[in-house]
């Protein structure tokens, strides 16, 4: 069977620069490997507006599998990216069988039908992010110390330097799709479990009631593939394989 394609969709805040550190380990495995930079973040940022919306993540994450004449794919997605590629899959298994192969959602937002970003988090959590998106006019929200994502020294230094506030009207927006077309795709999930990340704990928890799931924990934080990229790496290959 040919090695797939990875395609790599990050979460809030970030940009393809968060996959830099694993990169070049995909490629030396033999995968073609691209890493998508969403509309309003990253070198990106520029675009910013209150017009960017989950749909217009989506069609980053499609436009690029076009554009490249991508197939058999995985889909790989990072925290707030569960809700992209999710959306994403759903789009290319309607268009045509054969375009996908598999998702791996690292640490990340695992939706049901109807359901947005935000349906999973605690009132708590909501009434904080709003208030944080309130300066900028409800635009965006400004990003979190890198420490939440249990990140410290020369990492969280990284990663702070790069963050970008992220598009706001996309946290509240539900994402229609159809589970029984995504369940039928093998699907694989990474959980970071030091720290745990409190708001993706429900995703875990989802997963592991589900059938068709395979669940692999790392003992890092929120951001594997900068905390621990060499074996963010392994167990990304070790999925792959396992849905061969």
């Amino acid at each position: 069977m040919p090695i797939p394609p990875i395609v790599l969709v990050h979460g809030a805040w970030a940009g393809a620069w968060c996959w830099k550190r694993v990169l070049a380990p995909l490629r030396a495995a033999g995968h073609e490997v691209h890493a998508v930079t969403l509309t309003g973040v990253g070198e990106r940022a520029h675009l910013l507006s209150r017009e960017v919306t989950l749909a217009t993540h989506v069609a980053d994450v499609l436009g690029l599998i076009e554009a490249e004449e991508l197939r058999d794919v995985v889909l790989v997605g990072h925290s707030y990216g569960g809700m992209v590629v999710t959306g994403a899959a759903d789009a290319l298994l309607a268009r045509e069988a054969g375009r996908l192969r598999q998702l791996v959602y690292v640490d990340a937002v695992v939706p049901r039908p109807g359901e947005s970003w935000s349906s999973t988090h605690t009132p708590e959590t909501i009434a904080a992010r709003e208030a944080s998106a309130r300066p900028s006019g409800g635009v965006s929200m400004p990003a979190p110390d890198p420490a939440v994502f249990g990140l410290a020294g020369e990492a969280g230094e990284w990663v702070r330097r790069r963050q970008t506030p992220h598009p706001f009207r996309i946290y509240q927006e539900p994402l229609a799709f159809d589970a029984a077309r995504i369940a039928a795709v093998p699907r694989s999930f990474i959980s970071c479990t030091a720290p745990a990340l409190a708001t993706i704990t429900p995703s875990r928890e989802r997963v592991r009631r589900e059938p068709g799931w395979r669940f692999v924990e790392m003992p890092t934080g929120h951001d594997p593939m900068v905390s621990l990229p060499e074996r963010f790496v392994e167990v990304l290959l070790e999925a792959i394989a396992a849905a061969r």
